[in-house]
C-alpha cells in the first residue's frame, strides 16, 4: 500500500482516504475535474435509480462513513465488495488502483449511436500514485487507464449488442490521485515511469474484474 492511503471496501462503496491533501483529476460525477481533496468514495446505487436519489446516496454515504467535503464522489451498480484492488512499484512510484466493473451496458466507441446515458458508472477504476505529478500527467495517466481498460475487453472478447469489440460502457469513470510525495512525474504516457506503473496496477484489477463479471454474468 501507500503510507497515508486507506482503502475501505464494502457491499455498500469504496473509501479511499488520505492523511494529507492530494491532488486528483477525474471524471467523477462529484468533484470531477482537477481539485485537492482528502477522500474518493465509489457508492454502490440501484441501477435504474433516479439521478436525484443516486445524490442523495451518495451524500448519505459519505456522512455515515465520515467524509468530509469536498470528496470526489463516483457511482455504480456494479458490486462494490469485489473491487479488485492491486499495487505495483516501478522507478520510485508506487501505484495503487482500485477497480470496479459491470459490462451490462457494453459500448463501442464511434460506434455505438449516442444514448441517455445510464446514470450509475459502470467500469470505475480509481489509482493512486505515490509521486509528485501536475495535472496534465494526471490526465495523461488517465488517458493511459483508458488504454489498457480498452486492451483488457478486447483480450477477454466483450463485444456489444452489435456485436463489434467494446471499448467499455456507456458510464465508465477514471480517477487518478497523487499524493505529491517521491519522484516527480511530468508525464503520465504508456511509457512513462508514471503511465507504466499506473498501467501495471490497473491492468490486473480490471481484468480481474472483467474475468469475474464474464464467469458470473457474461
Amino acid at each position: 500500500m501507500i503510507p497515508g492511503i486507506t482503502v475501505g471496501v464494502d457491499a455498500e462503496g469504496v473509501v479511499v482516504t488520505s492523511t494529507t491533501p492530494i491532488l486528483v483529476a477525474s471524471s467523477a460525477i462529484a468533484g470531477g475535474g482537477v481539485v485537492e481533496t482528502l477522500a474518493i468514495v465509489n457508492v454502490h446505487v440501484e441501477k435504474n435509480g433516479s439521478l436525484a436519489r443516486a445524490r442523495e446516496a451518495l451524500e448519505a454515504f459519505a456522512r455515515k462513513h465520515a467524509v468530509g467535503a469536498p470528496y470526489v464522489g463516483l457511482l455504480t451498480a456494479a458490486r462494490t465488495e469485489q473491487a479488485d484492488i492491486v499495487t505495483a512499484r516501478h522507478a520510485g512510484i508506487t501505484a495503487l488502483a482500485i477497480a470496479t466493473v459491470g459490462l451490462s451496458n457494453r459500448t463501442t466507441a464511434g460506434v455505438s449511436p449516442p444514448a441517455a446515458c445510464a446514470l450509475p458508472s459502470t467500469i470505475n477504476t480509481i489509482v493512486v500514485v505515490d509521486a509528485d505529478a501536475p495535472p496534465a500527467a494526471l490526465v495523461n495517466a488517465m488517458m493511459t487507464i483508458t488504454e489498457v481498460k480498452t486492451l483488457a475487453l478486447f483480450e477477454a472478447g466483450v463485444k456489444g449488442a452489435d456485436g463489434r469489440f467494446a471499448t467499455g460502457t456507456s458510464t465508465d469513470a477514471v480517477v487518478v490521485a497523487a499524493t505529491r510525495r517521491g519522484p516527480r512525474a511530468e508525464f503520465g504516457g504508456p511509457v512513462s515511469d508514471l503511465g507504466w506503473v499506473v498501467a501495471q496496477a490497473a491492468g490486473p484489477a480490471l481484468r480481474r474484474g472483467i474475468a469475474r463479471w464474464i464467469v458470473e454474468r457474461g
